[in-house]
């Protein structure tokens, strides 16, 4: 086939690139280039730019939203009690979204041209190169946007006065998985927990792609039996 015959040029801008890939493109997208220096993704400047963020953007332009968030519930009246417990529903609320996205959008099986080179965009290009540190967090003009949808989620499942604080404890639950994800990757941790959140991820990047997609815990890959296989285990069957 003409696209298994198709060979991306690093040195050109990657993202019309992928589709070309064809059926190859998930063995390709698989095998990660281990550099901190990323691939240029477009010939314009604009859409290159929009592509890059700073791990630091994301507290500080999504931490002051958090805080508005849940002042808009404590102005209603709502208890501060009932405020903490809404944060913490929403943080845990963001966990099973998180999961949700990174099993089955992040790594939804491509084949067509626009299709590979959409999954490139959202998370083929984290896969092959793991380690760029410009394109570890999510864009926050990308975020902004999908805050809309969020929003309207968040007010099906609760109150006028409480829909405010539970979007901010699931904004603040993104806010922790984006950070946590740049740190799993260029982070030096030495205490155990997260030792073992790196390694976790790490293993997901380098082991066992289909498996481990949680990011800020196991939780989700417990529930829904995507927790990958130990070195022991395996060896013992």
């Amino acid at each position: 086939m003409v696209a298994q015959e198709f060979k991306v040029d690093l040195n050109k801008p990657l993202v019309y690139q992928v589709g070309y890939l064809g059926e190859s493109y998930q063995e390709w997208v698989h095998q990660p280039i281990v550099s901190k220096e990323g691939p240029r993704f477009f010939e314009s400047d604009f859409w290159e730019f929009l592509t890059r963020t700073v791990w630091w953007a994301i507290p500080v332009i999504w931490l002051p939203v958090v805080c508005w968030a849940i002042s808009k519930s404590i102005q209603m009246g709502v208890s501060l009690p009932h405020i903490a417990f809404l944060v913490v529903c929403g943080i845990f609320l963001w966990t099973l979204i998180e999961y949700s996205l990174h099993r089955w959008l992040f790594h939804i099986d491509t084949k067509s041209y626009w299709g590979n080179t959409i999954h490139y965009l959202l998370h083929g290009c984290h896969h092959k190169h793991p380690m760029d540190g410009l394109r570890l967090v999510f864009p926050p003009t990308a975020t902004a946007i999908l805050l809309f949808p969020f929003w309207n989620l968040v007010k099906l499942m609760s109150t006028p006065t409480t829909t405010p604080a539970l979007f901010g404890g699931g904004l603040l639950g993104y806010v922790i998985y984006d950070c946590t994800h740049y740190y799993v990757h260029h982070g030096q941790p030495t205490s155990k927990v997260p030792k073992d959140l790196k390694k976790y991820h790490l293993n997901h990047h380098f082991r066992i792609q289909d498996k481990g997609f949680g990011i800020t815990s196991s939780f989700w890959d417990k529930v829904f039996g995507t927790l990958p296989a130990t070195k022991t285990a395996g060896k013992s069957r």
